[in-house]
Parts: structure tokens; sequence; C-alpha cells
């Protein structure tokens, strides 16, 4: 009668006892958990879906035929892999996305600016250094140093975007812009850049790579970034930028998502993800990674072929 073979006498566990193997085989089992559990985070699934509002701004959110793509979207996208978190993205105005959030029916504002009044609504986790600048096309105007001295500036019509904010100063601005009605308020970056390409303002207010984002999505306006000039307000300096969470999120889903955002801006995730969607010469007076040194800015971007 022939022996059943088990696989132990041909294989690595010859000339062992069978409390041997019975060792080898637990050794075995826990290293490979080990390999496991080294290969990547621990997915702690959130208590529920998380919903997500955004807006067309620059390279950071693309919309195109009803899909979202750019820089937020695919790190979320990387994020839900790793934590088995849902994210329902949804496509709103900026000022709508910012009134959902300040009344807890978004979760999450991204991208956005760290400013006190957001603070005041939801946990701030930083992903970028970013600083606006006054932006305008190339002419031999005298410069503008700081938004006081724009707010003089009585021939200089300013389109800004509905819901963007930078802080307590720029407020002061708008407020006096309006006053004056010399404020053009538009609804997302690429209103701004039409605006500006058809005369009907002269400058604007956002960081360099919102507008030069914006800029390279249509064969029309892409011409414009060889014509940009970039200065510098006094009252603005390089901030932080990021995502906020809203705080009406249950404690255990904001615990998994600052560590898995924090882990993106910490591991470099983040800033790779950034360089696959913005060409070198868009972004890098605008934005920096956390901890860099930050130099005097340039006055234009370079060219983009």
């Amino acid at each position: 009668m022939r022996k059943q073979d088990f696989g132990i006498r041909d294989g690595p566990w010859l000339g062992l006892g069978r409390s041997d193997v019975a060792r080898r085989r637990v050794v075995t089992a826990l290293a490979t958990m080990a390999l496991l559990m080294g290969a990547g985070p621990v997915r702690a699934q959130c208590s529920r879906t998380i919903r997500v509002p955004m807006s067309p701004i620059g390279m950071s959110v693309v919309t195109s035929g009803g899909a979202l793509g750019g820089v937020y979207p695919e790190l979320l996208r990387k994020i839900s892999t790793e934590t088995g978190c849902h994210f329902d993205f949804s496509v709103v105005p900026r000022a709508r996305q910012e009134a959902m959030f300040g009344s807890g029916s978004a979760d999450l504002l991204v991208p956005a600016t760290r400013t006190s009044q957001r603070d005041v609504r939801g946990d701030f986790i930083a992903m970028a250094r970013a600083r606006p600048v006054l932006i305008s096309l190339l002419s031999d105007r005298p410069p503008v140093e700081s938004m006081r001295e724009l707010a003089e500036r009585r021939e200089l019509r300013v389109a800004l975007v509905r819901g963007f904010d930078y802080g307590e100063a720029y407020q002061q601005l708008v407020h006096s812009l309006r006053e004056q009605r010399r404020l053009v308020l538009e609804a997302d970056p690429v209103a701004v850049a039409r605006a500006m390409e058809r005369g009907m303002a002269d400058v604007t207010l956002m960081t360099p790579s919102i507008f030069a984002g914006t800029l390279m999505q249509e064969t029309r306006t892409r011409a414009m970034l060889e014509r940009l000039r970039y200065e510098p307000m006094s009252e603005l300096g390089w901030g932080e930028s990021g995502v906020y969470l809203s705080r009406h999120l249950p404690a255990h889903d904001r615990e998994v998502l600052t560590e898995a955002l924090e882990r993106a801006a910490r591991t470099g995730t983040f800033w790779k993800v950034l360089q696959r969607h913005y060409p070198a010469g868009t972004y890098e007076d605008g934005l920096r990674p956390l901890g860099s040194p930050v130099g005097p800015i340039s006055p234009a971007p370079a060219p983009v072929k």
C-alpha cells in the first residue's frame, strides 16, 4: 500500500520532527504577518462616507466632462486606498463650497489657505507653503507693493474669486474695492482669467499656481503665461495651504484622515503628486514644500511649451 505524501519528506522540512515542523510553520506565519503589516498603513475605515465638494482651482482641482482630476482628487483617492475611507466628490462654485463647509454639510474644505476665520470651523492640515501675489499682464504701469497701495490705485480694476480668503487684510481690501465699485467678483479662476483677457479687469490676487494652472487648461489663454507679471504684497507673506477637516466629522474619522494627510505631507507623497500635475516653472513662486526656505519672488514664470 502506497503511503500518502503530505509534502514533508521532499521539502525544506526534511529530517525534522513533528514539533520542529510545527514550530517552523508558526515562525513562517509570523514573519509573513510582519511583512504584510510593514507593507503599508493598516486600513482604518471611516464610519461613513466623507462629503467633499470641490471647485475648479488651477491644476489642484480639474473638472472635465463631469470627471474630477488634479492634485487633490488624486491624493484623496490614494488615501481612500490606504484607509478604506470613501470620498463622495461633487463640483460646486467656490463660494458654495465655503458655505457648505461652514454649515457642516461638507466634511472637507480643499484646497484652502489657513485663516483664523476658517480655524473656528475646522482642523487644518498643512500640505504646502503658499503665497498669493498680485497678478497682471506685462505693462509699463508703476509697481504696486501693498494691498493698501492697491486700494489707493483707483485706476486698477481688480478681479477676485468669490469665496477665496487670504486673511483679514485681504477681506478689508475686498470691502474697500466693493465700496469704490472697482471689484469684479467671479465664480472661479477661469472666469477671472477671461475677464483679464477681455480687458474687463486689470489685476487679480491669488496664488500664482492657481492662475497659471488655469491658463494651461485652455489653448486660448495659454499664451498669457508668457505675459504674466507677479508682484508680492507686503501684507501677504508665505503662509500654509492644505485641507480643513470639519469638526462635524466623528472624532475617529478626523483622527484617521489627519494621520493619512500628515503622512502624505511628511513623506513627500503630496509634493510628488503636485509635481505630476504642475509643470516646472508654473508653481514655484507661490507653492513650496513644508519647511523649505523661501526666497524673493521672480517677476514671471518660465514659459511653458
